[in-house]
């Protein structure tokens, strides 16, 4: 049975591969565990230096599974596995890298607010369908959007929901380079081996300073699970829920 994470070391390069290509990467909470346990893991290995997330050909990831979202509707409760994957994701202090081919939802479009240096396919989509759900951003998505895009281009993809291209996301400044999407893979590790060569303490004081206050950053996804429990409970989450698994049938 092929794995739904599949974690590699390349010399200092650590790639955590998101490997459920048939749902599109859609994550499940053994997905989460797994992701957080990798960075857990490289931030107490000095041989690794920098990490990759990957996903598939033509899907980096399809959000959260929505089976997984179903369930979570019915009991109002937000899975805790996700919290650690969030809190293991904030608190990394190694340099974190994107290589974005295809879809991006959701989690896969606000975990690359958490990354460094994102390389994306030129067939790449960024969308945020939170609020479509009924529900709200997470991630702490609600703070770093606003503060990498500005307001406007925040609330167009966390609240009206409209995605982003590729071009677009450079344009934004949530993508650093667009390429072929035969390519993206390749770019990412060379942008990670590049980092990687960098004396680590200088990167690692340097990238803390751009970072800012993760305090703020935490406190923000613990505000924005409040909320979003919220939310699950509600009604117009419930009938969002009702109409997607109607268009499903």
């Amino acid at each position: 049975m092929t794995e739904p994470v599949v974690v590699t070391d390349d010399g200092p390069i650590r790639v955590i591969r998101m490997n459920r290509p048939e749902k599109k990467n859609a994550l499940t909470r053994p997905m989460y565990v797994e992701m957080g346990r990798a960075i857990r893991e490289a931030e107490v290995n000095d041989a690794i230096r920098c990490m990759i997330f990957a996903g598939s050909p033509g899907a980096f990831c399809a959000g959260s599974d929505i089976a997984d979202f179903l369930k979570a509707a019915e009991t109002g409760e937000f899975d805790p596995r996700i919290l650690e994957f969030l809190d293991a994701l904030v608190r990394c202090q190694k340099p974190l890298v994107a290589a974005v081919g295809g879809l991006a939802v959701g989690i896969g479009t606000t975990m690359l607010l958490h990354c460094d240096h994102v390389v994306a396919s030129d067939d790449a989509t960024f969308s945020t369908p939170f609020l479509k759900l009924g529900l709200v951003p997470e991630a702490a998505s609600s703070l770093l959007a606003s503060q990498r895009l500005g307001h406007a281009r925040a609330f167009s993809l966390l609240v009206m929901g409209r995605p982003l291209s590729a071009p677009e996301a450079k344009e934004a400044g949530l993508v650093n380079s667009v390429v072929e999407a035969s390519t993206v893979d390749a770019v990412a590790h060379q942008a990670a081996h590049e980092i990687a060569e960098l004396p680590p303490s200088a990167v690692a004081i340097s990238r803390r300073l751009m970072r800012g206050d993760l305090d703020a950053v935490l406190a923000r996804i613990d505000t924005e699970v409040a909320h979003f429990k919220e939310r699950l409970r509600s009604d117009e989450a419930r009938a969002a829920f009702a109409a997607f698994l109607a268009r499903k049938k």
